[in-house]
């Protein structure tokens, strides 16, 4: 194999300890989970990450999610990331450790409901879609407090947090302003009174931009051609 994965994933946890060091306004010491995004890539391909030390993987697709799960099993913690369709949630409830993408009523309900008929309880992000680009799922910030009280009265769900997905630009500095803004939300969305959540997750940055995001608070990161190289289609 050309592409050595097991240096890539090492590499990558060093850019993320350099980048929790240059942090100016949020605290250095706070963890930052890597969440190796296996998207278009093989079994043997995550074999050799887990074995260079990924505990979480992230899957956009519950299907290639699910297929994979049937040979890896619990060996990791499995990350929805992608938009989820209401008649995937079933398969997904099954085996994911944390849904990024609820960005609808609608679909923390079917969720809720799936969790609850196999006796789970199921740890979920609020997707933002902070820069209201078109292409993107997720929530809009002025409605993003209304959405975040209506999943905590869900019993089946937990609340845990938010993800967002900032443009893609070539000079991934101007994604800097978004990942700013949104840890702020964050911080403040974790003073509102819950009943249940556990808002202790902000999953933002991917391949081009995840060491603005860790210099400005992400405590989980998406990163998928940074580890694998480019996908195979």
């Amino acid at each position: 194999m050309s592409h050595d994965i097991a240096k890539a994933y090492q590499d990558v946890l060093a850019e993320i300890a350099a980048a929790k060091a240059r942090r100016t306004e949020v605290p250095r010491e706070a963890e930052v989970t890597l969440v190796a995004v296996t998207k278009n890539h093989d079994v043997a391909a995550m074999q050799t990450a887990i074995a260079a030390g990924a505990v979480h993987v992230g899957e956009n697709r519950v299907q290639e999610a699910a297929r994979k799960y049937a040979e890896i099993g619990a060996a990791v913690k499995w990350h929805i990331i992608g938009h989820l369709q209401t008649n995937k949630v079933r398969q997904a409830v099954k085996f994911a450790a944390l849904i990024h993408s609820v960005d609808t009523l609608h679909l923390a309900e079917t969720i809720d409901s799936e969790a609850a008929r196999i006796g789970k309880v199921q740890d979920v992000l609020v997707q933002v879609n902070l820069a209201k680009e078109d292409s993107k799922s997720g929530v809009y910030a002025e409605d993003l407090e209304d959405l975040l009280f209506k999943v905590d009265s869900l019993p089946n769900l937990r609340l845990r947090g938010l993800m967002c997905m900032a443009p893609h630009y070539e000079d991934a500095e101007q994604c800097r302003p978004l990942f700013k803004n949104m840890y702020k939300i964050y911080k403040k969305i974790q003073e509102f009174d819950y009943q249940r959540a556990n808002i202790n997750y902000l999953s933002m940055g991917m391949t081009n931009d995840y060491q603005i995001a860790v210099e400005e608070g992400a405590n989980i990161v998406r990163v998928g051609t940074a580890i694998f190289g480019p996908r195979q289609y």
